[in-house]
């Protein structure tokens, strides 16, 4: 099994850390540790370059963690802070003069085509993302590295093309395709998010889990083993799309990783070393012999 890699680009809730105009003491706090930018992940895994969502925080993420070359983005869902950026995949495009290969279920694809549909237009404005979007579902699938063939070329004020054999220019589709099932290297992991289905990742011994408030009883086998896993939480309370802090701290003991990060994290929370201080303190008292930790921003974690 591969070596898997796993950067924290953002560890917020669809607010970030610090909230526009909150003087709570999380959100004055100079700990850059409490500086969240709304949750992604970067993943490096056979040979790849992997992101988990693109939200509105994607540009200041690739420019913070210097990454120059994707080879796919995986979204765990449809809302605004986990795709709000798929339009800064232009950059990539320019760059690598590739399409961007984006892995997302149907209904995603559909709320693509509805804030992006100036990408899907029969006639697209020129300089609009390329992207091929690969169907993926519940079931294992396969990642492949950005093929070296298909370069794309810009007519200027026209558009993105590909050349083909005899010399000739077609313009991109963004093509639209399921997602290849053989050898696959990605087992996706179901939960619901409120009533919205959503879906997590595993990578090797990496799993990552974010916006879910259950996880059906049919899933626990796909975490059995893990080095590393990530789960949700924005509150001490019950909330009705995330996993409270209890709930969390829950599934870390039955989960049984070696290592436990908590993302999505609200200003609800302590300050960074308070908050490790509490969860100490509650994994000794409840027996979870996981050690759960709050992520942070630009934590690397990496397993055999």
């Amino acid at each position: 099994m591969s070596e898997a890699k796993l950067t924290f680009l953002g560890t917020g809730t669809s607010q970030g850390v610090p909230i526009i105009a909150c003087q709570c003491p999380v959100c004055k706090s100079t700990d850059p540790h409490d500086k969240r930018l709304r949750t992604a992940a970067f993943v490096e895994y056979e040979g790849m370059n992997i992101l988990i969502d693109a939200g509105p925080d994607f540009r200041m993420q690739m420019l913070a963690q210097g990454i120059r070359h994707l080879d796919a983005i995986l979204l765990t869902h449809k809302h605004k802070d986990h795709m709000g950026g798929l339009d800064d995949v232009r950059s990539f495009n320019y760059i690598d003069r590739k399409a961007v290969e984006i892995y997302c279920e149907e209904e995603t694809l559909r709320a693509m085509r509805i804030e992006y549909s100036y990408a899907f237009a029969e006639h697209k404005y020129p300089g609009s993302p390329e992207w091929h979007v690969h169907l993926i579902d519940d079931r294992p699938f396969r990642v492949e590295p950005t093929s070296e063939a298909g370069n794309l070329e810009w007519v200027h004020d026209v558009g993105y093309f590909y050349r083909l054999p005899d010399g000739s220019l077609v313009p991109s589709d963004n093509a639209v395709n399921e997602a290849g099932r053989e050898n696959p290297n990605v087992i996706p992991i179901r939960g619901y998010h409120d009533k919205m289905p959503v879906l997590g990742f595993r990578f090797g011994n990496i799993a990552y889990i974010t916006d879910m408030s259950s996880l059906p009883e049919s899933e626990f086998a796909k975490l059995e083993g893990l080095e590393h896993v990530t789960l949700n939480t924005v509150s001490y309370h019950p909330h009705h799309s995330h996993f409270s802090l209890d709930e969390a701290l829950a599934l870390a003991g039955r989960i049984g990783a070696k290592h436990t990060w908590l993302t999505h994290l609200s200003h609800t929370f302590p300050t960074h070393d308070a908050f490790c201080a509490e969860l100490r303190r509650l994994c000794a008292e409840r027996g979870i012999r996981s050690d759960v930790q709050p992520a942070f921003d630009g934590l690397t974690v990496t397993a055999p």
